[in-house]
């Protein structure tokens, strides 16, 4: 197979596999939101109290629950939501894109390349960004759940524990660890994508500065040939065969 059709064929596994990656990211933080009913947990503060809660028994009893007096900026959930959505449709594009290339035994031209390595060197600095704000923001979380690991559980145990916030919480570090997980591996593939046009816009250069010289260079080659073993020239006047007279 040839150099690039080999990179062209990596470049839509590639793809794909972003494509996967960006919805794991999507759908755990979709769910987190629904379930925080719109609010960004990411970067939240807050502290423990304990005081008499009404219980669904219709008394009241003494309950330690956490008290957040200040929810993470919804731009922290947003921005990591925008690149997983962004990966996932570029990634279906270009994988279809890359199968007809393919199939057709095409390739993208110079200035195309150029372009998609400028992307994918954007992307990755985005994807990596989105990646440690989703990580601070998750240990920010988890130290005002835990009480900066005063309380006798772990922030995954957390999820079993009421918090008594009016609020689904009994899957977020699930959810948050899955995007983040998923997160940190767009950019990794991000990282792929962008080492991958590189090479294929190395290739489409080296192709390009190549392509005219190599009718010169076989004329070049043709000559060198001519001059090393000469044809014989025929005579401009064939022999006679000798008369004789008698």
């Amino acid at each position: 197979m040839e150099l690039d059709r080999r990179l062209l064929l990596a470049h839509c596994v590639a793809h794909t596999l972003s494509v996967i990656a960006g919805l794991l990211v999507v759908v755990p933080m979709a769910l987190n939101g629904s379930a925080f009913k719109g609010r960004c947990a990411l970067f939240g503060q807050g502290f423990w109290r304990t005081e008499n809660l009404n219980v669904s028994e219709g008394g009241s009893k003494e309950v330690t629950h956490l008290v957040v007096h200040q929810w993470g900026p919804p731009a922290a959930c947003q921005f990591a939501t925008f690149v997983g959505v962004f990966t996932v449709l570029y990634g279906a594009t270009q994988s279809w894109r890359s199968l007809f290339y393919l199939h057709r035994r095409h390739d993208d031209t110079l200035f195309s390349a150029f372009l998609t390595l400028l992307l994918s060197l954007c992307v990755l600095f985005l994807a990596g960004g989105a990646s440690m704000i989703l990580t601070l923001g998750l240990m920010s979380w988890c130290a005002t759940v835990t009480n900066h690991n005063t309380r006798p559980y772990s922030c995954a145990e957390s999820q079993a524990v009421p918090l008594y916030l009016d609020l689904e919480t009994s899957s977020f570090y699930s959810e948050f660890t899955c995007a983040q997980i998923s997160l940190w591996c767009v950019t990794v593939l991000w990282l792929t994508h962008s080492i991958l046009s590189f090479l294929r816009l190395y290739h489409s250069h080296s192709q390009q500065i190549s392509g005219p010289c190599l009718p010169r260079e076989k004329e070049l080659l043709l000559g060198q040939a001519y001059l090393d073993f000469p044809l014989p020239c025929p005579h401009a006047y064939p022999p006679q065969t000798p008369a004789v007279f008698i």
